[in-house]
């Protein structure tokens, strides 16, 4: 084992801050600390109260006219995508029958393309916009595919793999040209960088991704637009989401989002900085890695997610010779039970097979240290090279084996 664990894969779950932390502690050390807050007891009443803060604090840094009934707490961005998807297609469904149709970007969160079998159960077309090259999903794309039949247009604020942003304003506007709804997942994007949310009817995020509670996530629909339930027995979030809250996590996310929310603009300067300098170390002339797309740091990706895919070489190699290394980052495929599968949102964006198996996603926030990028940039540039250097070799002496 490395003595040292460096840990480079925040899109996945970032490291609790100390904001979550201490609203943890002070929710548990203090006199609501298990309270219902659906009982009609004191207790019961201030946990509500404390609950509705938690809510007008998401409310308020959404931004975008959403007001704190909006706002449906829930276990986390698959719940919030799940509900999302399924209930605001129901609801525009019942609402005018024709609207039978739902699109989806094709290079979704699994929590939203894995829906698609149950969307088509449920008796709805559901239609995938592709996105160009550089993983930019475009308005034209989506007005292709929207008519008045439609129910649903949901594509993500910034992709996970890639980092790549979407203009959410204008697919929010070419779903309402059509009549149809719109959402969008902003798991990745919600306090990493400004989100003009003006025209979203509806919003996913999650605590776990800036830092706070792991289980804990939001669903912001404007209360005008109809959402079916999918759990039931209690009523609770105005009928939106059943069981009992989680007053606890609510609170945590809600520091947090305060927290990180204030020192967006600076934080993002700071770790755009990190990430560009990053790339222009790991994708130099002649070493074998390569941007998974041209959109530029500053304007077009989260400044916290480098993607990048290696010539040659696999996703699961590289994970695993990096973790021996001491350096903890993921890829944008799945490995599971030792099968690898390349990743869905390469593949979209027209990449090959083979090529796609080789990514690798790096992700960070302000507090990474860029002294261990440096230390990792070293140790991928030196896997890579030894690699290719093997390959050579063995390509020599399968020649010299043939005369």
């Amino acid at each position: 084992m490395p003595h040292k664990i460096v840990y480079l894969d925040y899109a996945a779950s970032a490291p609790a801050r100390p904001e979550s932390l201490a609203a943890e502690r002070s929710y548990e050390e203090g006199p609501l600390a298990g309270a219902n807050p659906n009982s009609l007891h004191t207790l019961g009443r201030e946990a509500a109260r404390a609950l509705d803060g938690a809510r007008a604090e998401l409310a308020r840094c959404l931004g975008g006219g959403f007001r704190p009934a909006d706002v449906t707490f829930t276990s986390g961005g698959t719940e919030s995508n799940n509900l999302a998807v399924i209930g605001l297609a129901e609801g525009a469904r019942a609402r005018a029958a024709r609207r039978r149709t739902v699109v989806l970007s094709a290079i979704e969160h699994d929590s939203v393309l894995d829906l698609v079998g149950p969307l088509r159960e449920r008796g709805f077309e559901v239609a995938l916009a592709r996105p160009g090259s550089d993983g930019v999903v475009r308005a034209e794309t989506v007005r292709a595919l929207v008519d008045e039949d439609c129910a649903l247009v949901s594509v993500m604020a910034a992709n996970n793999e890639t980092g790549v942003l979407q203009s959410v304003d204008e697919l929010a506007r070419v779903a309402h040209d059509a009549g149809a709804l719109f959402h969008t997942d902003a798991v990745q994007a919600f306090c990493r960088v400004p989100l003009d949310l003006s025209r979203a009817d509806a919003v996913s995020v999650a605590a776990h991704k800036l830092g706070g509670p792991v289980g804990v996530g939001a669903l912001a629909v404007r209360g005008r637009f109809p959402l079916r339930p999918l759990s039931f027995g209690g009523g609770q979030e105005l009928g939106r989401r059943a069981g009992t809250q989680d007053v606890r996590g609510a609170l945590a996310f809600a520091a947090v989002v305060r927290s990180t929310s204030a020192t967006l603009d600076q934080t993002r300067a700071t770790v755009a900085g990190r990430a560009q300098a990053l790339y222009e170390r790991l994708c130099a002339t002649g070493s074998g890695i390569a941007p998974t797309t041209t959109v530029v740091v500053d304007a077009g990706r989260l400044p916290g997610i480098v993607s990048v895919v290696v010539d040659g070489l696999d996703s699961e190699t590289l994970i695993l010779e990096l973790d021996q290394a001491g350096f903890e980052v993921s890829a944008g495929s799945a490995c599971s039970s030792g099968s690898l599968d390349a990743s869905h949102v390469l593949r979209a964006m027209g990449m090959a097979r083979g090529r796609a198996l080789g990514s690798l996603r790096i992700s960070f926030d302000e507090r990474v240290d860029p002294r261990d990028l440096e230390l990792f940039a070293d140790a991928l540039l030196a896997i890579v090279s030894r690699h290719r250097s093997a390959r050579r070799t063995g390509r020599a002496r399968k020649t010299q084996g043939e005369h």
